[in-house]
């Protein structure tokens, strides 16, 4: 196989320094493209050719950093449209070709992401287990005939394999996060409607979400930023408001956290003692913990599959069910006609208890910012499932099922593994619009506290309390003015670049330690660099202390960043980047510039 795509980071920085194109990676992509890791991913490609096609456009059109998801590779859940592929939601008789992209599939695109194909899933999404597909049951990538998680599992797997940066899975009762969860990587719920709906073969319509898979929380919430956006195809969507657009930094949040009573692991001793281990971790971020209840989470999950909304699965399957009865697994059938048991009283009855237990779960959060729950209590082989294919899902769907149903937002991380191997997760929950806020208590997990790439981007995320700003020189960790930062509160994010639209000159000053100047250049400009930064975190209350003090010709502006991002940073006029000044861009950055000349 292939070397393994991974985080945007890695890739993204080889698009800017020009080691690697579109076009080569492609190749690569192709060369990866196998049945042999997690078993039967892909449903469908798109062809060598076209996509090549679609590779040789980008490079000769695009510049890497005007576009978020630059030639990132990803894949679809094929219950998702593409326009000119078959859509089968897993179900050979039921396929047909889309006549256009999804709106979500559209963006991505739109954005820069090169479309590599279309995944297996449980027939109709109607599964979380990955072993209930036509097309052959999907293993974890960590193997021992250890199931993948559905319906979502060839996303899940092709993401983990390393086949691609990042899918779209769909998620109605747990089916992005499950597969996260026994693939180890990260599965990220979005709040109902946030990402549009529109051209996904429907599970339930009132509940289903589009979901991402990705290797770290940073990509995932990139490809969030991407994709959402209200479409006029999906009555159901729903824009982020304006005051939920910026997350809550992890050390103001009050975690909940489940009581032992109330927790399950269904014998698995290994699960809880990971499930500890991540609680204590996530303590030592958060400003408090309190136990909470999960009576009412659960009383809500067990309406999905033991009330109403099931037969909400027929409104788009059952005429097709009853016409070709034949066509849809046995496993798969049995719990769609379940669905044919309810009327329009029992829809309302389930109507009127979800209200009660959604209005109990809503006081809760007045009480807690964020939730923590196992993902899954056990995992299950795929021996395993086939003895007891419905109860043993159910057992896989514990945590999960409850969150659309109560309007949350979910992030799933991985947390280590069971001394006997078994892959370990953890759910984060918050509140409808609360995404943000728990992809960076995620990132901030799985960082371990410090400064990574997966930080930096959920950090990244500006608050109303806190601002991040680019550094350049001498207000680098470590350098002469970095006191101006730490003095005011600000806090080391972490590393970046910025877009290749800069050059950097050197000033000379009185006491000879030189003042860094980063200009702008125009977009056209074939001299443009990627410059090294930091990025800080400062209170927003001391911005404008801190620009009182910068002498001129420096001042703040927005800096373009690699990956498309603007943030405020330390910019110079251009008139100052004349003689004397030293043009030092060839050194990529002030420290590199000053170690070079130490060297010489």
């Amino acid at each position: 196989m292939s070397e393994p795509v991974g985080p945007f980071s890695v890739l993204r920085s080889a698009y800017l320094s020009g080691a690697t194109t579109p076009v080569e990676q492609v190749e690569r992509v192709l060369a990866g493209l196998s049945g042999r890791d997690g078993g039967p991913v892909w449903i469908s490609t798109v062809t060598a050719d076209d996509l090549r096609a679609h590779a040789a456009w980008l490079t000769r059109h695009r510049d890497p950093a005007d576009l978020p998801l630059y030639g990132i590779p990803f894949a679809v859940k094929d219950n998702i449209d593409v326009a000119g592929m078959v859509t089968t939601a897993g179900c050979p008789d039921f396929a047909y070709r889309a006549a256009e992209d999804a709106p979500v599939v559209r963006r991505l695109l739109d954005a820069g992401a090169l479309l590599v194909g279309k995944t297996n899933l449980d027939q109709f999404a109607t599964g979380l287990t990955g072993a209930r597909s036509p097309y052959g049951s999907c293993e974890s990538v960590f193997g021992g005939g250890l199931v993948s998680g559905g319906s979502s599992s060839g996303s899940a797997v092709a993401v983990a394999s390393g086949q691609v940066g990042f899918a779209l899975g769909t998620d109605t009762a747990g089916s992005g996060r499950v597969p996260a969860a026994l693939n180890g990587i990260v599965g990220l719920k979005p709040t109902r409607g946030l990402l549009s709906t529109a051209g996904v073969v429907p599970a339930c319509r009132s509940l289903d979400c589009v979901s991402v898979f990705a290797t770290d929380v940073a990509d995932a919430v990139e490809v969030l930023h991407a994709a959402r956006g209200v479409s006029e195809a999906d009555p159901w969507g729903r824009a982020l408001p304006a005051e939920r657009a910026s997350g809550r930094s992890p050390g103001t949040l009050r975690l909940g956290v489940p009581r032992a009573e109330g927790l399950e692991f269904f014998g698995d001793e290994g699960q809880n003692e990971r499930f500890t281990a991540g609680v204590r971790r996530l303590s030592t971020l958060v400003a408090a913990t309190r136990p909470v209840p999960l009576d009412d989470f659960f009383a809500a999950g067990d309406l999905l599959y033991q009330g109403p909304w099931v037969a909400e699965r027929l409104v788009g399957l059952g005429e097709f069910l009853r016409g070709h009865p034949d066509s849809v697994l046995p496993v798969t059938r049995t719990v769609l006609e379940t669905g044919w048991r309810y009327d329009a009283v029992d829809a309302f009855r389930g109507q009127h208890r979800l209200r009660e237990l959604r209005a109990r779960v809503d006081r809760l959060w007045r009480e807690i910012d964020v939730l923590v729950v196992p993902t899954v209590g056990t995992t299950f082989t795929l021996d395993e499932i086939a003895e007891d294919p419905i109860g043993r899902n159910a057992m896989l769907g514990r945590y999960t099922q409850f969150a659309n149903l109560l309007d949350l937002a979910a992030v799933t991380v991985p947390n280590g593994f069971t001394d006997g191997g078994q892959p370990a997760s953890l759910t984060l929950l918050g509140p409808a619009f609360s995404d943000l806020t728990v992809a960076r208590l995620a990132a901030a997990l799985v960082a371990g506290g410090e400064a990574s790439p997966a930080a930096t981007a959920a950090d990244a995320l500006p608050t109303a309390a806190r601002t991040l700003i680019a550094v350049v020189g001498r207000h680098l960790n470590g350098e002469s003015r970095n006191g101006e930062l730490t003095g005011r509160g600000a806090t080391l994010v972490g590393a970046a670049r910025t877009a290749p639209l800069y050059r950097l000159y050197r000033m000379e000053t009185p006491d000879g330690e030189g003042l860094p100047g980063l200009v702008r250049v125009p977009p056209a400009d074939p001299q443009g660099q990627p410059i090294e930064v930091e990025l800080w975190s400062l209170p927003s209350a001391a911005v404008g202390e801190l620009l009182a003090g910068v002498p001129a010709p420096l001042s703040l502006g927005w800096v373009r960043l690699h990956d498309g991002r603007d943030v405020l940073g330390f910019l110079c006029e251009a008139y100052a980047a004349g003689p004397p000044a030293v043009d030092i861009s060839a050194a990529g950055g002030w420290r590199a510039h000053r170690q070079a000349a130490a060297g010489r």
